[in-house]
């Protein structure tokens, strides 16, 4: 994960890491069969290392399925700060992978949900937030991609559109963002108000 996080994917040399493994070239390529294998191995490894949606803690867990969202959003500089190699890591595997390799990444999180989108839909169902008319398959990939690239975007100046500006903005601006990130995922998968009743 260090090699691909520091020098990418393109300029890693698998020859340095077998080197620093105290390997053979070859005997990594016995065992990952291609750097892409190799890279698929280390991403999984880091996406594994995140903690799932709902191990917020517990009083944000009891403040529902969008207050989740939220906390681990503004979290994300803090986790990233703490440890960016994973990060960098799933961040390559995103944006900088060919189609094949983006393919096998993409199966990865479908089987694995390492991030536990699903069991945090299925939380959001359960409370009566996140509408029941779509398919929850459907409304876990949405999670996952928009979470995914607001999170990149909070942290990487390469990919921020302007809007969180993580070194150029206040923290402020970062957090109403984050807010207003929220008040539209809440009106695309958000549970319809319940109509009044009458005593």
């Amino acid at each position: 994960m260090e090699h691909f996080a520091a020098r990418g994917f393109e300029a890693t040399r698998i020859e340095e890491i077998a080197a620093e493994a105290g390997v053979s070239k070859g005997a990594v390529f016995g065992y990952f069969d291609t750097k892409a294998g190799l890279f698929l191995a280390a991403y999984q490894a880091a996406a594994r290392s995140f903690p799932p949606y709902l191990a917020a803690p517990p009083e944000v867990v009891a403040a529902g399925f969008f207050a989740v969202l939220e906390y681990w959003l503004l979290a994300t500089p803090h986790l990233i700060h703490e440890d960016w190699i994973p990060y960098r890591v799933t961040l390559l595997g995103n944006y900088c992978s060919g189609l094949q390799l983006r393919r096998e990444i993409t199966q990865f999180l479908l089987r694995e949900d390492p991030y536990g989108t699903r069991a945090l839909v299925r939380f959001g169902i359960d409370r009566g937030e996140v509408r029941e008319d779509i398919d929850p398959r459907m409304i876990v990939s949405m999670v996952d991609w928009l979470m995914d690239r607001c999170q990149d975007a909070i942290v990487t100046e390469e990919l921020d559109p302007g809007l969180f500006g993580s070194h150029s903005q206040p923290l402020e601006v970062r957090e109403l963002r984050v807010r207003e990130f929220i008040t539209l995922l809440r009106g695309a998968v958000g549970a319809p108000a319940r109509p009044a009743t009458g005593g």
